[in-house]
């Protein structure tokens, strides 16, 4: 890669309230984004403390093209999971890219624990350390409110926090970013709450000159044009991801009340069609972004007696309505949105939340947890019991809901019922059930995601081909997401970000690289991932995948649990892995 590029990295240490600078030119050819957030992680994590010892580092990194060219929104967290003791690694769109491109941040370390609550402000002046002991307890969104007001930078700010989930360690916490976006899934919040780190407002003035503008602006403009005149986001800002519900349960690929089913009877009633016609609002877009994916609904709730109702603004997607809803066999929108406005108060990651009330609700069912325990009878399609586990969790009354604050293959370890409790890695599953691919690339992705190499897709796309080919298909998916991910473009626009026009932008931009230094990148950082999750206790035969996926028919057909094995086994060939079935 030709020309010359330095990282600037804030590091800051909490236990004794410094901050440092770092010029890195050696990170310059991961780019940017989970290319550097990786290597610096590998640097920094203590495999041999547990995952929430005030040591183990938090890295926040956004890429060269953040923000400055369309859809190109995201900013990366790695840290290790307090979820599965692995490797963490969660996306946010919003403000952040932008706000830490202003302040002069490429890369952001947050090691240490304050002695008492604080909140970060972060400029271009440095690292402002602020008492937050009065926010400390606080919801999400109060939160929120009282830093947009206490914290400049009105309109290029980011504002990130946890709530009660987070400081009281719940494994499956999340960070809320901006309201709307969030670093999701595998307990980030968890580790903000074990550093005493309420929260982190980004901001900045800093201006940045492209030396060829010329060259820029022709770049950006094409790329604009496929972005809003072509039909490849179409889908985005129209019914946003929340139109997969109905087309998943047409072909019998949504996963039901704790997946025992494949598919919904009140699927149209929740699917994207009828929330868009019924509460949609609003649109939004992250900063740089010209499409606008964020759908937001109103959700009108009656907080005392008297007709005292009051209305909240709420974002809605595939992911939200599958967990909180289907898969807890919720029948209405109403009852998805009052979920929604729990987790999203409580701070809780909504696919764990969900996918782990759907264990609750079949293990109190067939009596390995009772009602007496749990204090309410979970059933499926009732809000009011999964609204006050949610609240036990954060606040457990007893060891059962200890045990539930660590996610539901912890629960099910301890209690039992592990051939139904939806997991792959140790992670909550995401809302498909398609077949093979889906499953294998979430229990074998680097964080267990279905965005680690589109699983789901590739078992609807190659459906007739081989088993070699679909693992082939996998791993090379893996590996080019790892190439976007350092440029950290938001995943819906990859059919716009192909291989030419990654290299015509970073040119424009004074970054030259060729196709084969991407490839090489890609797989430079699947290598990466791939050491440091062994250091972490990461092994294929530690991978536990529940009876019910080959119980319940999928999109593709009724799976076999041997044809599953032994593509487990050619993905660890194909890799270079001696199996270790």
């Amino acid at each position: 890669m030709a020309g010359k590029r330095i990282i600037r990295v804030l590091d800051i240490d909490l236990t004794a309230e410094k901050m440092e600078t770092i010029r890195r030119e050696d990170l310059a050819p991961y780019i940017g984004g989970i290319g550097v957030a990786a290597k610096l992680f590998s640097e920094l994590v203590q495999p041999d403390k547990d995952p929430m010892d005030p040591e183990q580092p938090i890295i926040f990194a956004n890429g060269p093209m953040s923000t400055i060219f369309p859809v190109v929104t995201k900013t990366v967290a790695v840290f290790r999971s307090p979820l599965t003791g692995e490797w963490g690694e969660s996306y946010a769109g919003m403000r952040l890219a932008l706000a830490m491109r202003m302040s002069g941040f490429q890369a952001i370390v947050i090691r240490g624990k304050a002695a008492r609550p604080v909140y970060l402000s972060i400029g271009n002046h440095g690292v402002r350390f602020k008492d937050a002991s009065a926010l400390w307890g606080l919801t999400v969104s109060e939160t929120g409110s009282i830093l947009r007001d206490l914290e400049p930078g009105r309109g290029h700010r980011s504002c990130i926090r946890i709530g009660p989930a987070g400081e009281k360690g719940v494994r499956f916490a999340n960070v809320n970013v901006d309201t709307y976006r969030h670093f999701g899934r595998l307990g980030l919040g968890a580790l903000f709450g074990s550093k005493n780190l309420k929260a982190m407002v980004v901001y900045g003035e800093r201006e940045e000159k492209i030396e060829n503008f010329a060259k820029y602006n022709q770049v950006y403009k094409e790329i604009y044009t496929r972005a809003v005149t072509t039909d490849i986001m179409d889908k985005y800002h129209g019914l946003g991801t929340a139109i997969n519900v109905n087309g998943l349960n047409h072909l019998n690929g949504l996963p039901t009340r704790n997946l025992q089913q494949s598919s919904f009877e009140h699927a149209e009633v929740i699917g994207g069609e009828s929330f868009a016609e019924q509460s949609l609002v609003r649109k939004m877009a992250c900063a740089g972004c010209p499409v606008g994916c964020i759908h937001i609904g109103l959700h009108r709730r009656e907080f005392g007696p008297g007709y005292d109702y009051e209305s909240k603004y709420l974002s809605y997607d595939h992911e939200l309505i599958f967990a909180l809803g289907s898969f807890l066999g919720m029948s209405t929108q109403d009852k998805i949105y009052q979920l929604i406005d729990a987790v999203e108060e409580l701070g809780l990651d909504a696919i764990t939340a969900g996918v782990l009330l759907g264990w609750v609700t079949e293990a109190c069912q067939r009596g390995i947890i009772s009602e007496e325990q749990l204090g309410v009878k979970p059933e499926f399609d009732k809000t009011e019991p999964y609204l006050e586990i949610l609240r036990r969790i954060v606040h457990p009354p007893n060891e059962l809901y200890q045990m539930l604050a660590l996610g539901a293959y912890a629960a099910a370890q301890r209690y039992g019922g592990q051939e139904y409790a939806m997991t792959l890695g140790k992670t909550e599953i995401a809302g498909y059930h398609t077949g093979y691919a889906n499953i294998l690339g979430q229990a074998v992705g680097a964080r267990h995601s279905h965005l680690d190499n589109a699983g789901y897709s590739v078992d609807q796309k190659l459906k007739n081909k081989s088993p070699e080919e679909k693992v082939a298909a996998l791993i090379k998916e893996e590996k080019w997401r790892n190439v976007l991910n350092c440029l950290t473009i938001c995943l819906f626009a990859r059919e716009i970000y192909q291989v030419d026009t990654v290299i015509a932008a970073l040119d424009s931009i004074g970054i030259s690289v060729t196709a084969e230094e991407l490839e090489k990148l890609g797989h430079d950082i699947f290598e990466i991932k791939n050491t440091t999750r062994k250091q972490l206790g990461f092994a294929f035969n530690n991978l536990h995948t529940p009876e019910r996926f080959f119980e319940t028919a999928s999109l593709t057909g009724k799976l076999d649990r041997q044809q599953f094995e032994e593509m487990l086994d050619l993905y660890q060939k194909q890799i270079g892995v001696h199996s270790q079935r």
